[in-house]
């Protein structure tokens, strides 16, 4: 019997037809192909290269601080907006770690459980029926998401490796400039791994003042960069003026599930955000933010996760050049994003990405994400894992050399074409 409630889902997830879709995502079409390998080769480890979160748990100081506070009754109610203490750990954080200066802990700042509702949020702070959303692409698509929900419209911004991965603003119409609202950006970027430039982050203040524009910088990995030091958007002038960055606890202290994150910059956007949020949740639990001043007391605790990517990313360059591929250290992040093959030296061709990653899964128990937005790249992650026997390997040193090693060697036997 049909209920007459499929007919009263609201029309920004599909109305009537809600659930009905026979359209299988990517990530939905890599977890069966993950499915179906390891049934069709139960003695052949699956790699999964795929993963975006960090393969670790958090420190045991983190997690000791966690467990303390959990334990005390002061501890137990409704955070709300945030703790003080977070507040006024975080301005001494980002000069320490960003050289960002003078960040108000009462005006300029706020907690958000975990940077996807702070992205979430934003369009309904801002985002009129008819308002524009300038997004980088290819990129994590909530902000984009929450912005047509409301009524606006999103224009994307192609993420080319000719410019670095860096958008060319002087490609954006000017009808599009009339409407726009908000430029969503994310560096060092998700899935290219580029790092945006000082000179990159002059430009884009300067192009907000003269179209009024309010930037949203997503740096879930501002923390994790190689061969130059931490870059802030906040730390170049001017930049508090037009806009805020969301930075996250999940990539730079293995905290994914722990849902903490902040966002930090301009006074009026502060307070939209806080007056949305206050309406959407009650806070982070307590103990998880007194555990996150521990870790902005203790940014050591970052650089060793840091140089743990750096050297598996420097690895896994070397292996997949001797297979063919042009790979090259990423600016930030742990992944590397490269160009797929044409085919292999046995004649199967591929004519996007998700033909290649799909492949790879199935025939070479390797798992990656398909990216084809902006030409044919797959993603690699640095936070890989080995399941075997259904049971995920704990990666030692010895064990990330093995694990690389057998990659190679699966990857060097296709022969592939470019």
């Amino acid at each position: 019997m049909k209920s007459y409630i499929q007919n009263l889902f609201a029309e920004r997830i599909g109305g009537s037809s809600f659930g009905k879709d026979d359209v299988i995502y990517k990530f939905e079409k890599i977890k069966r192909a993950k499915l179906a390998a390891k049934k069709a080769h139960p003695d052949i480890e699956l790699i999964d290269m795929g993963v975006g979160e960090p393969d670790e748990m958090a420190d045991k100081s983190v997690i000791n601080v966690l467990t303390k506070s959990a334990k005390e009754h002061i501890n137990r109610g409704y955070s709300d907006n945030g703790i003080d203490e977070l507040k006024e750990e975080i301005p001494k954080y980002m000069e320490k770690v960003f050289d960002v200066k003078d960040l108000d802990p009462n005006k300029e700042i706020l907690h958000s459980i975990g940077s996807k509702p702070a992205l979430a949020y934003m369009p309904s702070v801002f985002i009129n029926p008819g308002d524009i959303t300038l997004m980088t692409v290819p990129g994590y698509p909530v902000l984009g998401t929450h912005t047509e929900w409301y009524g606006g419209n999103v224009v994307n911004l192609k993420l080319l490796e000719e410019n670095n991965f860096l958008p060319n603003l002087d490609d954006i119409p000017k009808d599009v400039l009339k409407k726009a609202k908000l430029f969503c950006m994310n560096y060092p970027n998700n899935p290219t791994g580029a790092q945006a430039t000082t000179k990159f982050y002059k430009e884009v203040i300067d192009f907000a003042h003269e179209n009024e524009l309010i930037i949203i910088q997503d740096a879930a990995y501002a923390a994790l960069t190689y061969g130059n030091k931490p870059l802030s958007f906040l730390s170049i002038k001017g930049a508090k003026e037009v806009g805020v960055e969301i930075h996250s606890f999940s990539k730079a202290y293995n905290m994914t599930g722990w849902r903490l994150a902040f966002v930090a910059g301009n006074e009026l956007v502060i307070s939209g955000f806080a007056s949305v949020k206050d309406n959407f949740d009650s806070g982070q639990f307590i103990p998880i933010q007194k555990a996150g001043i521990h870790c902005l007391q203790h940014p050591e605790i970052t650089e060793l996760t840091r140089a743990k990517y750096e050297r598996r990313l420097n690895k896994m360059v070397n292996l997949l050049n001797e297979a063919g591929f042009d790979a090259k250290m990423p600016g930030g992040t742990f992944y590397l994003y490269v160009k797929i093959p044409k085919m292999t030296n046995d004649g199967v061709e591929f004519n996007n990405a998700e033909d290649f990653s799909q492949y790879l899964i199935k025939e070479q128990l390797i798992s990656t994400v398909p990216w084809d937005d902006v030409g044919n790249y797959i993603r690699l992650a640095a936070c890989f894992e080995a399941f075997s026997d259904n049971k995920c390997t704990e990666i030692s040193i010895e064990e990330e050399d093995r694990i690389l090693e057998e990659i190679k060697n699966r990857l060097t036997k296709l022969e592939l074409i470019f």
